[in-house]
């Protein structure tokens, strides 16, 4: 099917105001009684030489691990925090570091400690250790081949860690084991 200048004009304009190609197909069929498939929609837009525009990507509010990151600290803070982790790092062989680490407290929080066990036994994962959050709640978690992090038990039935817990214990899990070489 071929379509007419005006209507090549119009598909134009769509394109450059944003719209997408089911936006595109549904206008077409209700404007110029054109009926295309969305595959023929995605030619068209081809044909004409177009480019869509990129919609903002949708972010799941539900993983902590995609929360924007926290203010900045200010930079008394940060400089005494490398001061400590240098202090802790001339001290302690490698090992020991990620026991030792006492992480700071996070904005509008208390302390979420992680501890990586020396030796994981628990099939499929490549580490494992402890949680100690900043109400007191304590779990065990894992991190499997994927890098999925995971809980296997935690001190309180059905319980979930506050915002602000939960991405500490992902910056502090991560920092944690990227001290061991994961």
């Amino acid at each position: 099917m071929s379509l007419t200048p005006e209507q090549k004009s119009a598909v134009s304009s769509w394109v450059a105001t944003g719209d997408n190609l089911s936006t595109i197909q549904k206008k077409l069929r209700e404007e110029f009684k054109v009926s295309l498939t969305y595959m023929d929609v995605r030619f068209l837009v081809d044909d004409l030489n177009l480019a869509l525009k990129d919609a903002a990507p949708k972010v799941d509010a539900s993983d902590v691990t995609k929360t924007p990151a926290a203010p900045a600290r200010p930079a008394a803070a940060a400089g005494e925090a490398a001061e400590a982790a240098e202090a802790i790092d001339a001290e302690l062989p490698p090992e020991d570091l990620a026991d030792a680490a006492a992480p700071f407290p996070p904005e509008g929080g208390g302390a979420v400690t992680v501890t990586v066990d020396k030796v994981t036994l628990i099939p499929g994962a490549v580490a494992s250790g402890e949680v100690t959050f900043s109400d007191g709640v304590t779990g065990k978690w894992v991190v499997d081949q994927y890098g999925r992090p995971g809980f296997t038990e935690v001190s309180q039935p059905g319980y979930r860690p506050s915002p602000a817990d939960g991405q500490a214990f992902m910056q502090e899990l991560s920092t944690t084991l990227q001290r061991r070489g994961f």
